[in-house]
């Protein structure tokens, strides 16, 4: 699966989403759209909803573990480990996590940035499904992945709330994921 379709089940499932997504515009800086996803996480129904969406992918794709990309995609992958039954691992910015770490530097549109996570997060093979709110450039979540792979872990999938597919993060993704996938919930 690509991207969630436009029916029956799924239509309702994004329609309920993107109401509750807000567009800031010139947000961060002029020019950009900001999508606002605070109403989504305010509104039980739509939050329940999201979190059951990814806790599928988790059984579908047989994960051990999530990770969530700093910030918001702590948000949405702490509450479907809980809901999957799986262990949950934040992939943070260099310098914040206590104790031994891998890190990875990877190129941003205006320079460099580096995470990180815990040396010791990972069982050998464990299957780890990425989880993020918005997929643009596809740099933080390639990041993920390598360092995954380093721990001694198999990724199984992305899965973002939000792709932005005028971006050529799924084009990025796909060429290091393989045969895993790359599953979008809304597509801009």
């Amino acid at each position: 699966m690509t991207a969630w379709s436009a029916e029956g089940a799924e239509k309702s499932l994004c329609e309920l989403l993107l109401a509750r997504i807000h567009d800031v515009p010139d947000y961060p800086k002029p020019g950009v759209v900001f999508k606002d996803i605070t109403p989504l996480l305010a509104d039980p129904e739509a939050f329940t909803a999201l979190t059951e969406a990814f806790a599928e992918l988790c059984a579908r794709y047989r994960a051990d573990k999530v990770v969530g990309l700093e910030a918001r995609g702590f948000i949405l992958a702490a509450p479907v480990a809980v809901r999957a039954g799986i262990g949950f691992v934040p992939v943070r910015k260099v310098g914040k996590l206590p104790g031994a770490t891998l890190s990875q530097a990877y190129e941003l549109e205006y320079g460099t940035a580096e995470i990180e996570i815990h040396a010791e997060a990972f069982a050998p093979g464990d299957r780890v499904l990425v989880i993020d709110d918005v997929l643009a450039t596809g740099g933080t979540a390639e990041a993920s992945l390598q360092l995954i792979r380093r721990a001694g872990a198999e990724p199984v999938g992305v899965a973002v709330l939000m792709e932005l597919g005028f971006l050529p993060g799924r084009e990025r993704l796909e060429k290091v994921l393989g045969e895993a996938p790359v599953d979008a919930l809304i597509r801009v």
